[in-house]
Parts: structure tokens; C-alpha cells; sequence
């Protein structure tokens, strides 16, 4: 039965999207894993134009309103299979409905991933309640800080537990709130730290996930590294910061920490 991994922030432009778009391609093409990315931004549609999906007949919104099967909203880009949301969609559907209609293909995919929307409505609280493990991006500014604790408030209270914050365009950090102020602040473990990066602009630029552009970017690094500790398995790194693992970052431990919670207590 495949795991759904929501991807939640109550802010735009933090770059969920794009984390999204890249996750989904690096657990299939990496780790030949078998993903299903699903749109859940309703209002604002995205994924399409990171997985060039521009035109689709059937959409996720075809889907909620009862016009559609997921099969048939489905699109396989770059050996993803995607299902796009309508950038036009003006008819009354209902966003609780996302985990039900999920339900009906989990055993077909090892992940689902949501890119979900960053209003605080339902649109929102859709993918929380379908999510089996749930992601908070950030970037390491106040205002975003005070969007991700309402989202991780809103988690809490329906009973969701908040697995990780992937803190994304870190810049400078003498301008920035540290990695342990956030912590500290939000209660839950940065498990990826992704510096800003060009490549994004250039991805979305050419309707494609960041690691099949530029494998070795700033970004795919450490989606990879999320993505490996995501399927289970040991994340590369020299004998010696092994060895002496003082000398691991703080994601790097909370990723192995986070590791043996997911297969203790999720993939058992």
C-alpha cells in the first residue's frame, strides 16, 4: 500500500512546487519507485507547468466534482504519473473528497504526493487529512515562520502529525532565522536544508523537474538525500563523517532519525 506524502505550507513562493515536482521524479527515475503527483492547489494549479502538462482534457478537479476517474485525469511525464489541476475550473466541487478517491489507487503507487494549496481552507485541510506523512516547507524568513506555525497547528489539531520542515531558499544566513531558532520555534526537525538555486527558475522554464535538469544542483542534492532516507534506505556518506557523527549536520541526523521512525512505525 503506498504512502501519501503531503507537501503543506500556508504561504506562496516558498517553493513547494517545485519540491513537489522534483520528489516525485527523483523517487521514480533514482529509486524506480512507482509515484503518483496530484495537484492539490485548486485555486492556483501549478504542477502542470513543472511537469509540462499544459493542456489536459481531464483534470483533478474533474475528479472531485464526479466527472472523472483518476485514471483518466492521469498523465505520465518524465515516468511520473501526474494528475494536473484546470487553470479555468468555475463548478462547485468539494476538496474533502481527495483522500476517498485516493483510497481507490494507493495500492498502485509506492508514494502519492500532494502539492497542496497555500490558502488556509479546505483546499488545504484536503491534503493534511489524506496525508500519511506530512512535510511543512519553509524558507528562513518571519513571515513564513508564522504561516508554518499556523500549518502545523491546523496538522496538530486534526490529529496529523507534522514528519519534518524542508527549509528551502537559504540565502544568507546572517539575514535569516537559524536552523535551531526554527526549530526551536516550530517544534519539529528540519529534515532537508536546500540553499537557493538558479535551477529552479530554469526548470520551470523548460516544464521539467529540477534533478532531470541538473542532477547535481543545489536542490536535487538534498531532495535525493530525502528521497533516500523516503525509500528506506542509508544515506552516502564518506567513512569518516560516519564514523564521527559530530560531524553530521543537524538534517543529516534528523533524516536518520526520521528514518527509523518511518520504519519502525510506518512501513512495518
Amino acid at each position: 500500500m503506498g504512502k501519501v506524502i503531503g507537501l503543506i505550507s500556508i504561504k506562496g513562493g516558498v517553493g513547494k512546487t517545485t519540491i513537489s515536482c522534483s520528489l516525485a521524479s527523483c523517487l521514480v527515475n533514482e529509486f524506480n519507485k512507482r509515484v503518483l503527483l496530484v495537484d492539490g492547489n485548486f485555486s492556483a494549479p501549478n504542477v502542470g507547468l513543472h511537469m509540462n502538462v499544459i493542456e489536459s482534457e481531464k483534470t483533478i478537479h474533474d475528479v472531485l466534482a464526479g466527472k472523472s476517474s483518476l485514471f483518466e485525469a492521469t498523465h505520465n511525464r518524465f515516468g511520473v504519473d501526474v494528475v494536473p489541476g484546470s487553470y479555468f475550473y468555475n463548478l462547485k466541487l468539494n476538496p474533502l473528497l481527495l483522500k476517498e478517491k485516493l483510497s481507490h489507487v494507493k495500492d498502485k503507487y509506492d508514494f502519492i504526493i500532494l502539492d497542496s494549496s497555500p490558502s488556509l481552507n479546505d483546499e488545504a485541510l484536503a491534503s493534511i487529512i489524506s496525508s500519511d506523512l506530512l512535510f511543512v516547507i519553509a524558507t528562513p524568513d518571519y513571515p513564513t515562520l508564522s504561516c508554518s506555525i499556523k500549518a502545523i497547528h491546523i496538522a496538530k489539531k486534526r490529529g496529523n502529525k507534522i514528519n519534518g520542515i524542508i527549509l528551502n531558499k537559504v540565502r544568507s544566513p546572517k539575514f535569516e532565522i537559524s536552523l535551531e531558532e526554527i526549530e526551536e520555534v516550530l517544534n519539529v526537525p528540519i529534515v532537508a536544508k536546500i540553499k537557493d538555486d538558479k535551477n529552479a527558475l530554469k526548470a520551470l522554464f523548460f516544464n521539467m523537474p529540477v534533478p532531470l535538469l541538473r542532477r547535481n544542483s543545489k536542490i536535487s542534492k538534498e531532495i535525493r538525500n530525502l528521497a533516500t532516507i523516503l525509500c528506506g534506505k542509508e544515506e552516502k556518506t564518506s567513512f569518516l563523517r560516519n564514523f564521527f557523527l559530530f560531524n553530521l549536520r543537524k538534517e543529516e541526523v534528523n533524516r536518520q532519525i526520521l528514518k527509523e521512525e518511518l520504519y519502525k512505525r510506518t512501513f512495518d
